[in-house]
C-alpha cells in the first residue's frame, strides 16, 4: 500500500482506514482527519480552490515527513492522500491516516502530521471567488503549530 498518494480523484475514508489497518493484529487504533474546501476563503466567499504541486518532490516531501512522524511516535502506519486540481466548495482535499496500538500516539502523529502538510508539503492553492482568483498565502498561526514540534516553519509573511 502507498503511503503517499497525490490524486484528482475523490477518496472514500471508510475505505482507506480499512485498507491501514488490514493484516495488522496490533492496531487499535485508527486516527483519520480530513480537510475539505471552505466556502468562506481569506476575504471572500469561495467557489471553488485550485491545487497544483510539483510531481515527485511532492511525494518525496510527504515521504519525509510520515518517515519524521514514524521516528517520533509510536505508531504502525501512516497515509496521506492529498487531492491537486481545481476542487469545488465543500470537496475533501486531504486525508491523514495514522494506525497504533493505542490512541494517543495515533492523534498525536496525525495531528503532526497535519501540522507539517500546511506548513512544508510543496503545494499551492488558489481561491476562486466572484472578484477574482488568489493564491493563498501560509499564514503564521501554521508555522506556530509546526514550532509546538521543535519545528520551525519560515513561510508566513
Amino acid at each position: 500500500m502507498a503511503r503517499v498518494c497525490i490524486q484528482t480523484q475523490d477518496f472514500d475514508l471508510g475505505v482507506e482506514a480499512a485498507a491501514l489497518r488490514s493484516g495488522d493484529g496490533g492496531v487499535g487504533a485508527v486516527v483519520a482527519f480530513v480537510g475539505t474546501v471552505r466556502e468562506l476563503g481569506s476575504s471572500a466567499a469561495v467557489s471553488c480552490m485550485e491545487l497544483e504541486h510539483y510531481p515527485g518532490m511532492t511525494e518525496a516531501a510527504i515521504e519525509a515527513m510520515m518517515d519524521a512522524a514514524l521516528a517520533r511516535f509510536d505508531i504502525r502506519a501512516a497515509k496521506v492522500i492529498h487531492r491537486v486540481g481545481v476542487l469545488q466548495a465543500q470537496e475533501q482535499i486531504v486525508a491523514v491516516l495514522v494506525s497504533s496500538a493505542h490512541r494517543g500516539a495515533a492523534f498525536q502523529a496525525c495531528e503532526f502530521l497535519m501540522d507539517y502538510l500546511k506548513t512544508q508539503a510543496p503545494f499551492w492553492k488558489k481561491e476562486h471567488t466572484a472578484g477574482g482568483a488568489q493564491w493563498v498565502d501560509a499564514r503564521v498561526s501554521d508555522d506556530a503549530a509546526l514550532a509546538r514540534w521543535g519545528i520551525a516553519g519560515s513561510n508566513a509573511s
